[in-house]
């Protein structure tokens, strides 16, 4: 390996906050680094003078990552590391390279086939999304259905297709009860029939549900977006996206969903997406083979995931912007998730699951496009009660998965399915606005009353205004409950719908309390702005309910532009964004006060996944070697050592990999995967006689050379302010860095290093760690 003075790079700096030096492997015989820290020059103003000895750094970084040696090895990822974003980005860039330098036609047909590959997965995941997305619900209606009755003109008759063609107001005599269509006369008997057979087919439904993920793809369980976040963001985890998840993942969604279980389909369909993607991806060598293409391929993909799971294609997009910080800043790649959101987005309307014709799930029917200075009391109360609560529901569930992780619950997960499902089949069965599916609950709670429309349940009654007033806040309270134990079961839940169920359902009941004080002082100057007969429709309490679910979710996520675009989306509200704006603003700074994270980013730390939140990180005075492992505690191997003491090495200890030093000076960083499948040949041959020479020594009899398997390092004094290594390490996605002092070895810090200090605030971090593949932390 060439060596090159590091002093001779002085002449080539940053114009940034600090300069950049060569940073090929120094030698004990070459003369002390002298890079550093600078400052920029003034305009117009004389040269700085730089501190010899304060800050010492790498290469010029587009440099450094087309270094010749770096790409002569493809790295080998096994699940549980995480990718070279340098390296995986340069090689795109080389392929992409050679393939546009062909000159002619074979040129052209080669760009124009490499660009057609690309989109075609595009296109191909936004469709299959789509039709996976209308499938699900109609399989979801179905069985859901099963639990109340069935319809006499078919089995597979789902009760809106059975009831079609029925005027508001009339009785269905297709559809059945199962009391009734056994032919059960008494009244006590059809009830308990009906109880009966509500509760074995929820318990059923969420039990099967269990028992597929358990024997078949344990990684099917949960929503998977902290998966998806955590791969996105460079973790490897391809076990997650398999093909039999793919399958048992769609599969059990259905039947957990349509068991009554609190919980929704709209996470784990951004998992299901993934999966497609990357099923589709295998077909072409060049996303598989490169990590960085496929997970910009994967970020689309999510956006289409949420897209059919609200129908929102703008909001899947924010989605993926906001949430799953899929993007980085690259138009390109927004564009992909833009493309596949609509493409899946126009599928799924063109399925139609729902017989609507609309790609609105809970559409707003109010009657007034405006709305009142007043009614900003109330909103404000519910945006700090979403707020509080869903607080409240994360520290809930969290305490709930430590519990079942610490508890007999661990070794017995289908019969805690089974539980769970019985007793909140046997509890929803006793609250009418719990029996029914969440999404119908949802849609109902938004609508308005309406003549020309059947009364949800007595909601329109004024008479029972203090008893729906109870039992949706008895709703909302068991429904927080229910949520906070389910999410985090051996089956696939989200988290997205029964959160908008609660907000709805508090919304609601707030929004007829509001109304009940109108009708009760119409001329209290609170009220000013309404007309003073009572009787004269003023407040819409469908709006408070989407306020409810609004604040709710964003307390709950923490979300805030994406979650405001997917509301009216979803609900066709467009003329009340600013006030939906506001909820989601005051209820997102009230959860703040409680806890940082959402639910989420609570799971990342749970499972202890490597992955940096990205915001700004603010130190309070320390510097790196603080947070830095020192040289005295790492593991590190030595310029010259037999290979038989470093395969042994590298049986003991299971980093991701291991700084090589010769006489205390770096020489750079071996990853053991790589070290391991070029010196087992070695070994077989020779004994285990050879040792390795100088890294950059020739080859001869006794000697190995090894210098193609080093990896080039970022490099810094350890005096540097812990915010510039932290926001290093999420800007420029590193795996670790390297301190030295003239040369000499230091300390170093890893990635897994920077996200336990990001979570240090969270008291259970990594409890669920052992439950996922192994991490590596160097």
């Amino acid at each position: 390996m060439s060596l090159t003075d590091p002093a001779s790079s002085r002449d080539n700096l940053w114009q940034e906050d600090w300069d950049v030096s060569h940073d090929s492997p120094p030698s004990p015989s070459l003369p002390r680094s002298t890079s550093h820290l600078g400052r920029i020059p003034e305009p117009g103003g004389p040269e700085p003078s730089y501190p010899a000895e304060e800050y010492e750094l790498t290469p010029n970084l587009e440099e450094w990552s087309r270094s010749a040696h770096r790409h002569r090895l493809r790295p080998n990822y096994c699940d549980g590391d995480t990718i070279d974003w340098w390296h995986e980005d340069a090689s795109e860039r080389e392929r992409w390279k050679r393939l546009v330098s062909q000159h002619g036609f074979r040129g052209f047909i080669s760009s124009f086939v490499d660009i057609t590959k690309l989109w075609f997965v595009i296109i191909l995941t936004g469709i299959c999304v789509g039709l996976a997305g209308g499938w699900l619900d109609i399989l979801v209606m179905w069985l859901s259905g099963l639990r109340e009755g069935r319809c006499t003109r078919g089995f597979l008759w789902n009760q809106i297709e059975c009831c079609a063609g029925v005027e508001p107001g009339q009785v269905c005599l297709d559809w059945q009860p199962w009391g009734k269509y056994l032919g059960i006369g008494s009244i006590l008997g059809q009830s308990l029939i009906q109880s009966i057979a509500y509760i074995l087919l929820s318990t059923a439904f969420a039990s099967s549900a269990a028992v597929l993920v358990i024997s078949y793809a344990p990684y099917a369980f949960h929503t998977g977006i902290p998966e998806i976040k955590a791969i996105i963001g460079g973790y490897v985890f391809d076990s997650f996206l398999s093909s039999w998840t793919l399958l048992i993942k769609a599969l059990g969604l259905a039947l957990s969903v349509s068991s009554g279980l609190s919980l929704g389909k709209e996470g784990p369909l951004v998992h299901v997406s993934c999966c497609m993607s990357f099923l589709f991806m295998r077909l072409f060598s060049q996303f598989h083979l490169n990590e960085s293409q496929k997970r910009k391929i994967l970020a689309a993909a999510a956006a289409a995931g949420v897209s059919v799971a609200f129908g929102s294609p703008l909001g899947g997009v924010l989605f993926g912007l906001e949430e799953l910080d899929a993007f980085g800043g690259d138009f390109d790649v927004m564009w992909r998730g833009f493309v596949t959101s609509v493409i899946a987005a126009v599928t799924l309307q063109y399925v139609d699951p729902f017989r609507t014709s609309k790609l609105v799930l809970f559409q707003v029917t109010s009657g007034s496009d405006t709305w009142l200075a007043f009614e900003l009391i109330p909103w404000l109360f519910l945006a700090v009660i979403g707020g509080i609560l869903g607080s409240f529901l994360i520290k809930l569930n969290i305490a709930a998965a430590v519990y079942r992780r610490n508890s007999i619950l661990h070794e017995w997960p289908i019969l805690e399915v089974m539980g769970a499902a019985a007793i909140t089949a046997a509890v929803s069965y006793l609250v009418v606005f719990l029996r029914v599916p969440s999404d119908d609950l949802v849609a109902n709670l938004f609508q308005e009353c309406d003549p020309q429309r059947i009364d949800f349940h007595g909601l329109c009654n004024p008479t029972a205004m203090w008893e729906n007033i109870f039992l949706l806040v008895l709703t909302g309270i068991v429904k927080i409950g229910f949520t906070a134990w389910t999410f985090g079961m051996m089956v696939p839940a989200g988290v997205f719908l029964p959160t908008i169920a609660i907000g709805a359902a508090l919304g609601r009941a707030v929004g007829l309390l509001t109304q009940g004080l109108y009708r009760a002082y119409p001329k209290a100057w609170l009220f000013s702005a309404c007309p003073p007969d009572p009787t004269v429709r003023c407040i819409y309490p469908g709006f408070y309910a989407v306020i409810g679910a609004s604040s709710m979710l964003a307390g709950v996520t923490r979300m805030t532009v994406s979650l405001v675009v997917i509301v009216f989306e979803l609900t066709g509200a467009l003329s009340h964004v600013l006030p939906i704006m506001i909820s989601v603003m005051i209820s997102k700074w009230v959860a703040d006060a409680f806890g940082p994270d959402g639910i989420y980013a609570s799971w990342i730390a749970l499972r202890r996944y490597p992955w940096l939140a990205p915001i700004e990180f603010r130190d309070n005075g320390e510097i790196a070697a603080d947070a830095m492992t020192p040289v005295n505690n790492l593991i590190v191997f030595q310029g010259v050592s037999p290979l038989g003491e470093l395969r042994r090495l590298l049986e003991t200890w299971e980093y991701h990999g291991f700084p090589v030093v010769q006489n205390g000076m770096l020489l750079g960083y071996v990853v053991r995967e790589k070290l391991r499948n070029f010196i087992e040949p070695l070994l077989a041959e020779r004994g285990g006689a050879t040792r390795i020479g100088r890294f950059h020594g020739l080859q001869d009899g006794d000697s190995a050379d090894l210098s193609p398997l080093l990896e080039d390092t970022m490099q810094l004094r350890k005096e540097v302010p812990l915010e510039l290594v932290m926001n290093m390490f999420r800007k420029l996605n590193l795996r670790h860095i390297m301190f030295t002092q003239g040369g000499a070895l230091t300390g170093m810090i890893t990635k897994t290093d920077i996200v336990s200090l990001t979570t240090a605030h969270f008291a259970h971090r990594g409890v669920l760690a052992e439950e996922g593949p192994p991490i590596s932390s160097r």
